[in-house]
């Protein structure tokens, strides 16, 4: 009798295990359609209907640092801050006020391939937003004084960026890795580009870049996309088609270093990275995976001796590390697989041994529990990260630019559950295993290895 009791528990757990997978599976199916247009000057529409009484409306524009040259740099960010500083139709003090009164949120950022402009509002609101971001980009005034203005609330910001290690090793990762090439550009620029950027610089990288065939249209929420369409048709329709922008010239990876020696700060900040992929490449969930696999760890974390990862219990159990930050960044072509940690500077030998331990693990001795687990996880996080009309939007307009098109979380979820053990290690078997690294220190760096030592490191004599 009791044998029997337990084998009907267990079959119980099986079937609600498989019960729990088909209902998985069949919410990725049912996600909302994401329908495109695209009007005769080239600007695409996007749209997802949710059953939001919100909406999230942004313009996602082909433009960035990557986009600037060595005398501009800078431009894109400086151009972001003023767009909010009054346009040929609204005063700062009348923008501001109007959409205070609509109970609308404005944002927008800069990184080094898109620049985003986004309004947060009602549904009903949605043509009024749109209006002013059109406004925003298309009207902005760029009146000296402003300029003027804003170069000193900028200069304040890259003061603050500076005191922020994290931001400058991964500057400084960007510059070794990418050297000689706009892609190794900060978003913010150098201080002297900052300087002296003017309001025809402005106004030329508006001409050159914000044109239809660059710019994807979002929204997601209480919205109807055939509304969307017009409401496109009647503030973008004008627009150049254009395609005033240079093609991209490929990036070549270098593997190099940046040590930037600063006895003051009590921590040592460490940047290793190999070549990534781009968006669209078959290897960028493979080395999305692999990134999720050795994850990120944090001394103030309760579990850091029973996490998963390898590498966070020994930081944990030897006290190797403050913290550490696993990521893959991608870009149309190239990108960055690697670590940022923070660590004690007299044990930066045993940080990075560690470090590049755990990236031959992944390439010779992964587990099939290692790549559940991480699979899981990253999973996990690709759908926490749809939470809301804003960040649907977000992916939206981003897939757009990158993708050219939606890439549904049925479909994400396929590639990710695709990934196996072979398939893991030899794809991180190609771009890590006997690769020259780029490494950035930060802080007290005397102890960091010799850089061919390191690069010794990346490969090991194993059974």
């Amino acid at each position: 009798k009791g044998l029997f009791r337990r084998d009907k528990m267990r079959i119980a757990r099986v079937l609600r295990s498989a019960e729990a997978a088909v209902s998985y599976r069949a919410s990725l199916l049912r996600t909302p359609e994401t329908k495109t247009s695209t009007l005769k000057n080239g600007l695409r529409i996007a749209t997802e209907t949710t059953p939001h009484k919100t909406a999230t409306v942004g313009l996602y524009i082909d433009a960035g640092s990557r986009f600037e040259t060595a005398a501009n740099n800078g431009t894109a960010h400086f151009l972001e801050h003023m767009a909010f500083k009054g346009t040929g139709k609204r005063s700062q003090y009348d923008l501001e006020v109007e959409v205070e009164n609509m109970g609308m949120l404005f944002n927008a950022y800069t990184s080094r391939e898109q620049t985003v402009y986004f309004a947060k509002c009602f549904s009903k609101d949605v043509e009024h937003a749109t209006e002013i971001l059109s406004d925003l980009i298309l009207n902005c005034t760029l009146d000296v004084k402003a300029v003027e203005n804003e170069r000193g609330v900028i200069i304040r910001e890259n003061d603050e960026v500076n005191d922020q290690p994290e931001e400058v090793v991964l500057d400084h990762l960007h510059a070794t890795a990418f050297q000689g090439h706009s892609l190794g550009y900060s978003i913010l620029g150098p201080l002297e580009n900052i300087r002296t950027i003017s309001q025809a610089d402005l106004r030329e990288y508006i001409s050159t870049n914000y044109t239809a065939p660059r710019i994807v249209l979002a929204a997601a929420g209480g919205i109807e996309h055939e509304e969307v369409v017009d409401i496109a048709e009647k503030y973008f329709g004008h627009l150049s088609g254009e395609h005033n922008a240079q093609d991209m010239t490929p990036a070549g990876f270098v593997g190099s270093e940046i040590r930037a020696r600063n006895d003051a700060l009590p921590h040592l900040h460490v940047g290793l990275a190999v070549e990534g992929c781009g968006w669209t490449n078959p290897d960028y969930f493979p080395l999305m995976v692999a990134s999720t696999l050795v994850g990120s760890w944090d001394r103030s974390f309760t579990g850091g001796a029973n996490m998963s990862s390898k590498l966070a219990r020994r930081c944990a159990e030897f006290d190797l590390a403050t913290k550490y930050q696993s990521y893959h960044t991608a870009y149309s072509d190239t990108g960055l697989w690697g670590m940022y940690g923070v660590c004690d500077p007299m044990k930066a030998d045993d940080f990075i041994f560690a470090i590049q331990e755990e990236w031959i693990h992944i390439c010779e001795h992964v587990t099939e529990d290692d790549v559940a687990r991480a699979k899981a996880q990253f999973k996990a996080a690709w759908l926490f990260q749809n939470d809301g009309t804003t960040a649907i939007c977000d992916e939206i307009g981003r897939q757009m630019l990158t993708y050219g098109r939606r890439m549904y979380a049925a479909e994400a979820d396929a590639r990710i559950e695709a990934v196996t053990v072979s398939s893991l290690r030899e794809v991180a078997g190609r771009y890590i295993y006997d690769k020259c690294p780029a490494v950035v220190g930060v802080g007290p760096t005397e102890q960091i290895p010799d850089y061919n030592r390191i690069r010794g490191g990346m490969w090991w004599v194993t059974n």
